[in-house]
């Protein structure tokens, strides 16, 4: 399975300290070099720097073949480079947070999926207690509707 990641979901999976989630669920991801700048940027929180310096071995990080294409300049560089990998390799999976991000990524015809979609998988799974991680997620600057996440909490306790 070929999953690409932008640079939001592993960021709040670091920070939450859940990263190894995607590994889990999907053996391996795949992310463009910006997308690791993203991660190194300092902007970003220490603990994701930190991580990305010694990357795990099932992160692969792979540049483009040629440059995003140009109707994706209205998405930040991370969500581009995503978008153009996740086509350049058929990807099976996108993980991508940003509304608008998804958006042109569904047009395109790619499967995606964002945090609160792996979160839901690894709680399906059994691999995490979704209450807690939600409250981790809750402490974070991640930004989603209540409705959903209180959708998503009453799914697992059933």
């Amino acid at each position: 399975m070929i999953v690409i990641a932008d640079t939001s979901p592993v960021c709040y999976l670091v920070i939450i300290d859940q990263i190894d989630l995607l590994c889990h669920l999907y053996g391996s991801i795949t992310i463009p070099p910006i997308v690791q700048a993203e991660l190194e940027s300092p902007n970003a929180p220490s603990s994701v720097q930190d991580w990305i310096k010694k990357p795990p071995s099932w992160l692969t990080i792979q540049s483009l073949n040629k440059p995003p294409d140009p109707s994706l300049n209205r998405l930040d560089p991370g969500e581009q480079a995503a978008i153009a990998l996740a086509e350049q390799l058929s990807a099976n999976l996108l993980l991508i947070d940003e509304r608008m991000g998804r958006q042109i990524a569904q047009q395109r015809g790619l499967n995606i999926i964002g945090l609160v979609g792996v979160l839901d998988e690894a709680a399906t799974c059994k691999l995490i207690d979704l209450p807690t991680i939600v409250d981790r997620l809750q402490q974070t600057t991640f930004r989603i509707s209540p409705r959903i996440l209180e959708s998503l909490l009453q799914k697992h306790l059933r």
